[in-house]
């Protein structure tokens, strides 16, 4: 397996995605008994930036049970991922960068193969676990089943939550068609069926891969949503949140919590239309979801594993989302994928408490743009050099003439690291270049 090496960049350090890992309580004498495999269980929710969640400081939504389950765990301030959601998908099911596998654009997504591309399910089969996705699978391709899912409950699109129209919502549960009832509410059936498969599986390694429909427009009234509802968005974030304290608690009635391993991410930024409210201490994110700003691909990421991963940690370290592949596979004794270049770095030995190696820069593409970032720099793909260090607030831009040592320095470094990457070597995106569409004009 060739796995590309990083780079020593400017003052390392940084780490934004949002792993959000649904831990649980601090190591208890039983501890020691809890299998070396863990369960894995990763949700990802959907539009959800960090100015959506209480524990990052969010001014106006709250989250109590995420924010209970970061305490119990590490939460990420530099977790990052591609800025749209099919993109972001392709990285954190391949450990891929889109340059390699083709994901530019959401188009583009859906058109890798199982031939070609390893996901995630089929890695951790190879060291005995069982596995199910739960929920959006848009815009990757064919069913989860291609990909090495032994089960699955998928729907089409996103943001799916009641049933529209004459003819029903439809989703499919293991190849089955079936439509959604009037009165069910989609994310109630997908919360059913993961619990199911977390029962049916609780003496043997499990990976639910949990993508929620919470909270991709259209944002529409939850059940438990007042007739006069003023904040519907708000509304979401609490159901979602709900849903996390339920599947917890499922975890402790099995006696699985030191048992499973939690990852919580965002797929990207919060969505143009809930940006502006999305503050933190009164300041907006810079940019949103679709964006190369800094709120398109920082999202909020947080670890938990009471058996194993201490509690109340706060880390700046810099994570992609291509990360998770290796990680769960060094975590669980897995076999990587051999001839292929994998793009992520384990931090298995961060959340055990050891120093470990971490990334000195992170890479994001989307459509024909693409950046490196490390703790305080970035620089894209057009030679822009952008100064990060009140980021996510503020990118300020260096002039491209400055004979300042540091940004020099940091160019230098940012620099090699796009040389080896080489991303304009690889697959190059042909939509629009919003990374929304393959094969059209932009405006189109």
């Amino acid at each position: 397996m060739k796995v590309l090496p990083q780079f020593k960049s400017f003052p390392a350090a940084g780490l934004a995605l949002l792993l959000v890992v649904f831990l649980i309580s601090p190591p208890s004498a039983d501890a020691a008994d809890a299998p070396s495999k863990p369960n894995i269980i990763f949700i990802l929710a959907d539009d959800l930036g960090i100015g959506n969640v209480g524990c990052y400081g969010a001014d106006n939504y709250k989250t109590p049970n995420i924010d209970a389950l970061a305490a119990t765990g590490t939460r990420y301030t530099r977790g990052f991922t591609a800025p749209l959601c099919g993109p972001s998908r392709a990285l954190i099911m391949t450990g891929r960068y889109a340059f390699r596998t083709g994901a530019t654009n959401q188009d583009r997504t859906g058109l890798m193969k199982p031939g070609v591309e390893v996901m995630m399910p089929a890695v951790l089969k190879s060291a005995g676990y069982v596995s199910s996705s739960v929920g959006k699978w848009g815009q990757l391709p064919l069913e989860p089943s291609d990909f090495g899912f032994d089960d699955f409950l998928r729907f089409r699109g996103s943001g799916v939550y009641w049933n529209e129209g004459k003819k029903g919502e439809k989703y499919t549960v293991n190849g089955t068609q079936k439509v959604l009832g009037d009165k069910e509410y989609m994310p109630d059936v997908m919360h059913a069926h993961a619990v199911d498969f977390i029962t049916k599986h609780r003496e043997e390694p499990f990976f639910l891969y949990y993508p929620l429909s919470h909270v991709h427009g259209e944002i529409l009234p939850t059940p438990d949503s007042a007739p006069n509802s003023t904040d519907l968005f708000a509304d979401n974030i609490l159901y979602m949140d709900k849903l996390v304290g339920k599947l917890l608690e499922t975890l402790d009635q099995l006696k699985l919590r030191e048992k499973t391993l939690i990852v919580f991410l965002g797929d990207n930024g919060t969505g143009k239309a809930q940006s502006d409210r999305s503050t933190i201490g009164g300041r907006r994110i810079l940019g949103q979801k679709g964006s190369m700003q800094e709120g398109g691909a920082l999202v909020p990421m947080i670890v938990s594993w009471p058996a194993k991963v201490a509690a109340g940690k706060v880390s700046s370290d810099l994570i992609d989302s291509t990360d998770f592949l290796p990680t769960f596979a060094e975590l669980t004794g897995s076999s990587l994928p051999s001839n292929t270049i994998l793009d992520g770095r384990s931090f298995a030995p961060q959340l055990l408490g050891q120093p470990g190696k971490p990334r000195e820069w992170i890479f994001i593409e989307l459509g024909k743009e693409w950046y490196v970032r490390n703790a305080n720099w970035k620089l894209n793909q057009e030679g822009a050099l952008f100064d990060m260090s009140v980021a996510p607030f503020e990118e300020k831009l260096l002039a491209a003439d400055t004979k300042d040592e540091a940004p020099l320095a940091a160019r230098k470094v940012l620099q090699d690291a796009l040389d080896q990457l080489n991303p304009a070597g690889g697959i190059l995106d042909d939509g629009d270049g919003s990374g929304r569409h393959s094969s059209k004009k932009k405006g189109k």
